[in-house]
Parts: C-alpha cells; structure tokens; sequence
C-alpha cells in the first residue's frame, strides 16, 4: 500500500475506534450519575 493509503486507514481506525470509546465512556458516566 502506499503511504496515503496507510494514512486515511489510520485516521478512519482512530475515528473508528476514538468513537466506540468515547460512547463506552459516555454510557458508563451517565450510569455512575444515575444510581
């Protein structure tokens, strides 16, 4: 693959994933606040 390829993958993976954690974390602080 190229360098740019490698890039945007990277990026989309960080996207991706700073996503689902930053849901996660969401989810758990807004159930620590409830109980």
């Amino acid at each position: 693959m190229s360098g740019s390829a490698i890039t945007m993958m990277l990026i989309g993976m960080v996207i991706i994933w700073g996503g689902l954690a930053a849901s996660i974390i969401n989810a758990v602080s807004k159930s620590k606040k409830a109980n």
